[in-house]
């Protein structure tokens, strides 16, 4: 049986600041265009959108309450259900991870452009599904990449994908509040965000050179810091297909809990927090849905950058906790029981807590606890799990919207 090993090879300390660096950035740029739209659904569903304005909608027919004939979670699906399709398959195809970015970066342009330039909503849509899939394959392409380097670059990418929202959220609610920008002008503006990118693989990571022995096949040379040792043999690699789904048994454990919680939290994002209205306040309807959305954000950042500092090892009380928060939501969209916005505002902020916890726990985890041989794929195939549990809280936001919005 042929087996390889890996190299143990220092690494300057200048190299680990600009991987480190660069591993932020990537997961900064990659989730920009999913959480922008995101952010905009509201807008993008208004009857108002291609006009510019980003006004408040009109309610839905059959409808006391201030309700888009379509949910967000329509917004969701388009914005979820290509990167579902990217992340099933694109563990299996085999693409060079320079080639993988190059289209990251080509369907993250497009999506901005597709949105801002839209007159009619089918294009809007088109927009969010060109996001879907960059988002989609550049993270299985770089956390896959990232079993190359040393293992903080995770936390760093956590951080990264953390930073995305918040500053996606923020840089979209702060532009159209405050500074009076249409939606279609800050869409525009935020093209810059694939150039980012760019720069971010091309000239900031320094890429593992690659060792070549008749004896040891292809490895990559880690640095000091890897789990790995220059004794250790490491097996085969995993290439075959049946190999691979041999492999998808063992990763439940890391993938269930991930796809729980993440049901749980896009479920209360897409699905009832638009439906959650305080009126006659400081904000108007449009406004509180974006703010709820900079709020999560800034929880899911928090947790994704904290995982050096507080690490969770029983992953399955986070969908506990989050499904709790799940019956608190259903509860105040039935009843209006909570007397004011600032506790939804705290709700939302631990939801977000729960989400990048749950996210940078399980990577950081895996990083650690699964042979080399392995990681790879496995860091490539587990991101389908969050992914799968968007998607089933998306379609499942859609019906619900319809129910409360007709009471």
């Amino acid at each position: 049986m042929e087996s390889y090993q890996t190299l143990l090879v220092p690494e300057p300390p200048r190299n680990k600041i600009r991987n480190l660096t660069g591993f932020w950035l990537l997961g900064l740029c990659n989730n920009y265009a999913y959480v922008i739209m995101l952010s905009a659904a509201h807008d993008i569903l208004g009857t108002n959108f291609s006009n510019n304005t980003g006004t408040s909608i009109t309610p839905s027919n059959n409808s006391s309450k201030d309700c888009n004939s379509l949910s967000s979670g329509s917004i969701l699906l388009a914005d979820i259900l290509p990167g579902l399709f990217v992340k099933s398959v694109a563990p299996f195809i085999g693409i060079s991870t320079s080639i993988r970015i190059i289209l990251v970066v080509a369907l993250c342009g497009a999506s901005f452009a597709l949105v801002a330039f839209s007159y009619v909503q089918w294009m809007a849509f088109f927009g969010v599904i060109a996001a879907s899939l960059s988002s989609g394959l550049g993270e299985t392409t770089l956390l896959s990449y990232a079993s190359y380097f040393d293992k903080n670059v995770i936390s760093a990418w956590s951080s990264g994908t953390g930073g995305s929202g918040i500053f996606g959220a923020l840089s979209y609610a702060g532009m159209t509040q405050f500074l009076k920008l249409s939606p279609r002008h800050t869409l525009l503006i935020m093209l810059f965000i694939p150039v980012v990118m760019i720069i971010s693989y091309y000239f900031v990571l320094i890429h593992p050179k690659m060792d070549v022995t008749p004896e040891s096949g292809l490895a990559p040379l880690l640095d000091e810091n890897s789990t790995q040792t220059n004794t250790e043999s490491l097996g085969e690699p995993t290439q075959g297909i049946k190999s691979k789904m041999k492999l998808i048994k063992i990763l439940w454990p890391y993938a269930l809990p991930l796809m729980a919680v993440y049901f749980a939290e896009y479920f209360i994002n897409q699905g009832l927090t638009e439906l959650i209205y305080f009126k006659d306040i400081w904000i108007n309807h449009d406004e509180q849905y974006r703010w709820f959305q900079v709020d999560y954000q800034l929880g899911v950042f928090i947790s994704r950058s904290s995982v050096n500092l507080f690490t969770i090892n029983a992953l399955w009380i986070l969908p506990v906790l989050q499904f709790a928060n799940l019956v608190v939501f259903l509860i105040e969209v039935q009843t209006r029981f909570l007397p004011s916005i600032w506790l939804v505002f705290i709700l939302i902020l631990f939801e977000g807590l729960l989400g990048g916890a749950a996210y940078v726990n399980t990577y950081y985890k895996m990083r650690q606890k699964i042979p080399a041989e392995k990681l790879k794929f496995s860091m490539a195939v587990v991101p389908l799990a969050d992914t799968l549990g968007i998607a089933i809280a998306g379609a499942i936001a859609l019906p619900v919207h319809m129910f409360f919005c007709n009471q």
